[in-house]
């Protein structure tokens, strides 16, 4: 997702926390959920699994990825030579570039058949959307893409609410027999009012199972949350943990930028998130990929300038920089001053390519000559360099 340029990816930062902290929100909401330890150490997972009792437990990953499953994060035991074994050897392991350093030591249910639910923000109506499939415990990316027929969609009216006719109608989506048809419509109100009173951004259950006896129960669980929303929830905000790049774009928002890495090769250093967006479409369609939004707004302080390229170039993946500055109310002369001065401070060898356009554009174009920079007069030049010296320096 980071890789494509879509502007919700941009603007609508969200935060994550891992299973076990989705579990306790669906828990204290009222959503059934398997019986599972937090353990950070194999000896912990064993006095786990003795703890829940049971023949056969499993031992999951806790990561902020998908996929866990397939890259060997969940495996079940059937005793305790089986668990430790299994805690050993998950933690410490690297999935998808997160190393795992806590697994969740959950009871093994006996399971009848998986289920897919959860709520979002749909972009096109601009209200929440419950997405449900009966082909859960799947990839459902996977899913969508291969039998979108299988994905049912109910948009939810913000205004009315997760009403009992339109928690039913969804439940029927999933389920023939009433019994379960009942209990979903709970969970299902349950979940909304959850995403709703925590600002979240996705809740999700993949999978809900319906167990022998035909009761349900959660023993997946995803949240993520809205970034702008966590001063309203002090409870989530403290769950926050990290990924490096989680932890850059907060670093970067503390200086007062809008940054968010998208795992190119072109660094974009640009004053306004219009203009950045602009900027990255341009690369993608001169066949390059752009390794950020990165919005500076409207200063031409040297000392933010480093703090931004120093933000940039701290990414290894970065082979160019391209600065893209509109001067409207901020002069193309003072930006040019100010680019400078901060790279008197900066040591890079990784070629620059600088546009700037608007108030004073000839003299700060005068001021760059001579300089280090590649200075282009249009977006479209700035774009076709910046791309042609990406690639040659992949070539070397």
């Amino acid at each position: 997702m980071r890789t494509e340029l879509n502007f919700y990816t941009i603007i609508f930062i969200t935060m994550k926390v891992h299973e076990f902290q989705a579990k306790g929100f669906f828990e204290r909401y009222g959503v059934s959920v398997d019986k599972h330890v937090l353990c950070t150490t194999a000896d912990e997972a064993v006095e786990a699994y003795k703890k829940l009792g049971g023949t056969k437990a499993v031992v999951k990953a806790q990561v902020h990825t998908g996929g866990r499953g397939k890259a060997g994060g969940v495996k079940v035991g059937s005793n305790e030579a089986e668990i430790r074994q299994h805690a050993e050897a998950i933690l410490g392991m690297d999935i998808k570039g997160f190393t795992v350093t806590k697994v969740l030591v959950s009871e093994a249910v006996d399971i009848v058949s998986e289920y897919y639910v959860s709520i979002l923000v749909d972009r096109q109506s601009k209200q929440p959307m419950m997405m449900l499939s009966r082909s859960g415990g799947m990839d459902i990316e996977q899913v969508a893409k291969e039998s979108p027929e299988k994905i049912a969609k109910v948009v939810i009216d913000s205004i009315v609410g997760m009403s009992d006719f339109m928690a039913r109608e969804a439940a029927f989506k999933l389920f023939d027999d009433m019994a379960q048809v009942k209990q979903a419509m709970k969970i299902f109100k349950n979940l909304y009012r959850l995403f709703i009173e925590k600002d979240a951004s996705l809740v999700e259950i993949n999978p809900l199972v319906q167990l022998s006896d035909g009761t349900l129960k959660a023993i997946d669980a995803k949240m993520t949350f809205d970034d702008n929303a966590l001063f309203r929830h002090p409870d989530v905000a403290e769950m926050f943990d990290p990924t490096l790049d989680e932890r850059k774009e907060r670093d970067a928002k503390d200086k007062g930028f809008s940054y968010v890495n998208l795992g190119g090769d072109i660094g974009c250093m640009v004053n306004g998130a219009g203009l950045a967006m602009a900027t990255m479409d341009m690369i993608k369609l001169y066949g390059g990929e752009p390794a950020n939004f990165l919005d500076i707004g409207g200063s031409s302080n040297p000392e933010k300038i480093v703090d931004a390229m120093t933000l940039l170039l701290a990414d290894k993946h970065v082979k160019t920089v391209l600065i893209n500055i509109f001067g409207g109310i901020t002069r193309c002369d003072d930006v040019a001053r100010g680019l400078i001065e901060a790279f008197k401070i900066l040591e890079t060898d990784v070629p620059i390519v600088i546009r700037l356009t608007g108030t004073n554009e000839t003299e700060g174009r005068e001021i760059l000559k001579g300089s280090r920079f590649t200075v282009a007069t249009s977006m479209a030049e700035a774009g076709h360099k910046a791309v042609e010296l990406s690639k040659i320096h992949n070539l070397h």
